[in-house]
């Protein structure tokens, strides 16, 4: 983690105290405090009466230290709303005063820092969850993420960007940190180099990244981060929030190529500063043995290292239960190597566990994780909490795994679909099979709750493809319109993906009489 100064962070905390006294005391307005607060990583939630706070866990890892300093804050302050995020955080949500502020300050203690979790700023750098312990990985690109989160902390307090900044890094064609298409993306290959993507980004105008740079060494990384900086800083537009993106960069410049160019010579300016960022990291390979006994489970996932496995954990909507959590913390605590692994599908890995220690993660989390293909399907935390939200995402989804369960569609009939409440993508709406997108609907003159439908979306680098948008559809049809989806493809007897590839425009024949 890069390096803040006590006495930096101390004032930090002291405006904050001031800033959030004036929230909690209905002296300033949550649309107020949320230009100040997300500088800090907490915004105010919809009721106007509590917040959340993101802690960012750089590369998606979250050490045993790290989750025992989490569990005791959940405990401390009775925390009973949590969401794993997909950009690989935890927000701790429905929050007063006094526990956003202790738990902010104290964090740091535990290597944790919330700085930057929100507003105009460089956001949590993302990896690949299962990078240096997956068997098909290219090879280990947590390291690179880590160096480059520490690189980029500093820069909270440098001149502010147009608007935030993701930078995200991949171990493998899975893609599953879009590194394709981020600000800027990092996409490991065979060879043990990077090629580098930039300008891409999901929600409005959304645009896949630009090819900046091929095969280049991962020593080299911050090289080509400081040149997005210094590029996102001059051609980025400061005048219109809404197209504040890097992505936008694209059209201003003229197009693809344009960009490159642009971007090549912010890169030769940082070449001839003579400034030295070259990274010198040194990957700590795994020395775990097993125990000498091996485990057969669908969610117990081999390693490369022989004999240790992998426990899979999905909390429906990426929402764990508080008190699963906790205990959780505790049932690692004492296991040697073992750390979580938080995933952009909200999903959270177990890594390093013998066969013994797999079986006891297996069966604490046993009722609380998705027990389908389905179920694992991805929410943000929706408009019940978040105040910029349109749609409830996390009740919707809720109201689809009950329906699907009720009518008992076999597991593979459904993907898993990705659900964001508002034009955001907070729920990555647009890299799914199947997506939802909070909307309006009117009909006879009356608005109506309603998600806009996307469909054959594909993150895999090389196959990247954004979900065409199908149609509108009320909210309350949405699970009939799942079920009936589920239903149709279970008679056919493939899966989802087989049936959808051996019947163009069959999704559209069953969605049809649902689209309002």
């Amino acid at each position: 983690m890069g390096k803040i100064e006590q006495q930096t962070w101390d004032s930090w905390m002291d405006e904050f105290r001031e800033k959030a006294a004036l929230f909690y005391a209905g002296e300033l307005s949550k649309g107020e405090y949320k230009g100040f607060s997300g500088f800090y990583g907490t915004y105010a939630q919809r009721d106007g009466k509590s917040s959340m706070l993101r802690l960012r866990m750089t590369a998606g890892r979250v050490t045993k230290e790290k989750l025992r300093f989490t569990a005791d804050m959940i405990r401390r302050y009775q925390v009973r709303r949590i969401h794993f995020t997909t950009c690989e955080t935890i927000q701790l949500h429905d929050l007063q005063q006094d526990a956003v502020y202790h738990i902010m300050k104290e964090a740091l203690d535990a290597g944790i820092i919330t700085m930057g979790g929100g507003g105009d700023y460089p956001r949590n750098v993302m990896c690949s969850p299962l990078s240096g312990v997956e068997k098909d990985e290219y090879f280990d690109v947590s390291p690179w993420a880590e160096a480059a989160a520490d690189y980029l902390i500093p820069f909270l307090t440098e001149e502010k960007l147009p608007r935030k900044l993701k930078v995200g890094f991949s171990n493998s064609p899975e893609n599953v940190t879009h590194a394709t298409y981020r600000d800027l993306g990092f996409a490991a290959t065979a060879d043990g180099k990077f090629d580098v993507y930039s300008a891409g980004g999901l929600g409005n105008n959304a645009r896949l990244g630009v090819k900046v740079a091929e095969g280049i060494e991962p020593e080299m990384i911050l090289y080509y981060i400081k040149a997005m900086w210094l590029t996102f800083r001059a051609y980025g537009n400061y005048k219109n929030r809404g197209k504040a993106r890097t992505r936008y960069m694209q059209e201003a410049l003229g197009g693809a190529e344009q960009y490159v160019a642009a971007f090549r010579e912010k890169l030769q300016e940082v070449l001839d500063s003579k400034e030295d960022l070259r990274v010198a990291v040194s990957p700590q390979p795994v020395t775990k043995a097993g125990d000498g006994t091996s485990i057969s489970d669908v969610r117990a996932l081999e390693q490369k290292q022989e004999g240790l496995y992998t426990v899979v954990w999905h909390p429906i909507g990426g929402m764990p239960d508080a008190e699963v959590l906790c205990r959780l913390s505790d049932l690692i605590d004492g296991m040697e190597s073992v750390e979580l692994r938080l995933a952009p599908d909200e999903t959270a890995y177990i890594i390093n566990l013998t066969a013994s220690e797999a079986q006891k993660v297996l069966e604490l989390t046993e009722e609380n994780t998705a027990k389908t293909v389905f179920e694992t399907s991805v929410g943000c935390i929706g408009a019940s909490v978040c105040q910029i939200g349109l749609r409830d995402s996390q009740a919707l989804l809720q109201a689809c795994v009950e329906a699907v369960r009720k009518a008992e569609i076999p597991d593979g009939a459904l993907p898993q679909i990705h659900i964001s409440g508002c034009p955001s993508s907070c729920g990555t709406h647009q890299t799914g099979a199947l997506g939802f997108r909070g909307a309006v609907k009117t009909i006879d003159k009356k608005p109506h709750s309603a998600f806009i439908l996307f469909v054959n979306g594909n993150d895999r680098q090389g196959e990247e493809a954004f979900g065409r948008e199908l149609g509108t559809v009320l909210e309350s049809r949405i699970p009939e319109l799942l079920v009936k989806l589920g239903s149709t493809v279970a008679e056919s007897g493939m899966d989802y993906a087989a049936w959808n590839a051996e019947n163009p425009g069959g999704l559209e024949a069953v969605a049809e009489e649902y689209l309002a």
